[in-house]
């Protein structure tokens, strides 16, 4: 795939450092091997040396730095003493903290919290909520974002849709129901993200199965409400809604439904009301349409974490590590 070869390409030409809790699993060790031989990232594995040696070629084992968790040393201390930090308020001991850390999952989230690793990616052997836990609890949301979303970007063969055929849609991976301004900040991750991993001018538009107040609903309203957050938060970014898909994407269809609209008929990034329609609009766009689906790319962390899917390749660990890197930019 053009767009994520150049992923790649681009994230050689930094020097990041991405954590790989999982080594236990053999996807992990192999793409670890691809990162570094590709020079995508400098990668860190948490697991037993003894092990992740047998497994690795000595070759690639020096450009690779392994940390076990379960051991005691000076950084595990420190990272321990970071989880006290963070959460005594909620009533964790230090104690407890030294427990806590010696988990592959909290000890990466606390090395990206500490700015030790740039980012981290996990969830081969994780599910999404035992990834996303941690990562909440010490690495936390950015500033004006208190929601975290997936986003996928989507590859289609006809050019006239989106960005010459590059489509950004969220939240199609983590939240089953947000309220306004939950919305309106995944509207905004959604912006971001497309600015900073594709370069193009974000035009968003909060879909709905109403346009500019043809229909009337509570549902209506809550998208209403969104937009004009969203365009309070981000005032840089050309935001509309709410829309009905096809005047958000067909010209000709905004030019009656939307007249004055910035984003409709042009928009290159779809913000669905619910994870319902955002899980069912990405499949049917990728499955009907013959689009490539790149995601969920997770956004709204304040340093960057990305979510596997268990039935993860190998090849979508070294991609998913590579567009991590541009995340950490």
């Amino acid at each position: 795939m053009e767009l994520i070869e150049s992923f790649k390409k681009k994230a050689s030409q930094h020097n990041k450092r991405i954590v790989l809790p999982e080594s236990n699993d053999e996807r992990i060790l192999q793409a670890a091997k691809k990162i570094t031989e590709s020079d995508i990232a400098e990668v860190i594995l948490i697991g037993q040396e003894a092990k992740i040696k047998k497994e690795i070629e000595k070759d690639c084992l020096t450009r690779i730095i392994i940390k076990d968790s379960a051991e005691n040393s000076q950084e595990k201390e420190e990272l321990a003493e970071l989880l006290y930090e963070l959460r005594h308020h909620k009533g964790i001991s230090k104690e407890k903290a030294r427990d806590i850390t010696s988990d592959p999952l909290y000890y990466a989230t606390l090395l990206v919290a500490s700015g030790r690793a740039d980012g981290m990616v996990a969830g081969a052997d994780n599910p999404t909520g035992k990834v996303l836990r941690p990562a909440l609890q010490t690495i936390k949301t950015k500033a004006e974002i208190s929601i975290v979303s997936g986003a996928f970007i989507m590859i289609l063969d006809k050019k006239n849709f989106g960005d010459k055929g590059v489509l950004v849609m969220s939240d199609c991976a983590v939240n089953p129901q947000v309220d306004a301004k939950g919305l309106a900040e995944i509207a905004v991750s959604t912006a971001r993200t497309s600015k900073k991993l594709l370069n193009i001018e974000p035009k968003v538009a909060l879909l709905s199965f109403s346009t500019r107040g043809s229909a009337s609903h509570s549902l209506v309203d809550k998208v209403q409400e969104a937009t004009a957050l969203a365009q309070k938060i981000a005032p840089e970014f050309a935001i509309d809604g709410e829309m009905q898909a096809d005047a958000a994407l067909v010209e000709a269809v905004a030019k009656k439904k939307a007249p004055d609209s910035q984003v409709g008929g042009k928009a290159n990034v779809l913000i669905y009301p619910d994870l319902q329609s955002g899980n069912i609009g990405y499949k049917l766009t990728q499955r009907l349409a013959g689009a490539e689906a790149v995601g969920p790319i997770l956004q709204g962390m304040d340093r960057p974490v990305n979510d596997l899917s268990r039935g993860c390749s190998v090849e979508d660990i070294v991609n998913l590590t590579a567009i991590t890197v541009l995340q950490a930019l």
